[in-house]
């Protein structure tokens, strides 16, 4: 059983009562997706429109792919968020330019499948807030996470890091304790984990993988 304090982010939200189901369950997070190809994309219009319902102490995150300054910058302008999620291939030089220029916190997405990956994680570690450790895609995916794929956890048992990070890569309530423990994760991100369809999220899920998480 994982301890009480794991902070959970749901994502990929895309309507009033998934926000609301989610704030109310407990999330720590809420995840707003910039990305078109994913069947969780929003228009700027539409992620204002819902992170004004978010109350305070409740982040709220923009993930964006790989976008330049007038993207980013244009989705700032509308959009009131408290972090950026960088989830495309994103340099660490571009990662610090980034909170630099913007003046937010950044999380950046950084993909695991195999020992060696661990690297890229420790590069981003130094010049991110904090670093959402994912499983990488394979090869030729349309996204680059919210694949509901898992990687092997045991990667990552007695690994840390000197800022906050969390784990991401095909949880559920089912397995949230078992990766959360296996892990040492005390963040946990979840999306396609959570939905009844793609885009959808499942309220009962939803509160079932807070609770798996010791989170609410």
């Amino acid at each position: 059983m994982t301890a009480p304090d794991v902070r959970v982010k749901i994502c990929g939200l895309t309507r009033p009562a998934d926000v609301a189901a989610a704030v109310e369950a407990g999330a720590a997070y809420i995840g707003f997706v910039f990305f078109p190809p994913s069947p969780r994309s929003l228009s700027p219009e539409d992620a204002r429109a819902l992170a004004l319902e978010v109350p305070a102490g409740v982040a709220k995150v923009a993930l964006t792919v790989d976008a330049d300054d007038a993207a980013l910058g244009a989705l700032l302008d509308r959009v009131p968020v408290d972090l950026l999620q960088l989830h495309g291939r994103e340099s660490p030089e571009r990662v610090s330019d980034v909170r630099a220029r913007f003046g937010l916190p950044v999380m950046k997405a950084v993909g695991l499948r195999e020992a060696a990956d661990l690297e890229s994680i420790d590069a981003y570690a130094v010049v991110a807030d904090q670093v959402l450790v994912d499983a990488k895609p394979p090869a030729g995916a349309a996204l680059p996470g919210g694949n509901g794929l898992a990687f092997d956890w045991r990667l990552l048992a007695g690994r840390r890091w000197t800022g906050p990070w969390m784990l991401a890569g095909g949880l559920t309530p089912e397995n949230a304790a078992e990766a959360s423990r296996l892990t040492g994760a005390r963040q946990l991100d979840v999306s396609s984990g959570v939905e009844s369809a793609p885009g959808r999220k499942d309220p009962d899920r939803i509160r079932a993988f807070l609770s798996a998480a010791g989170a609410g």
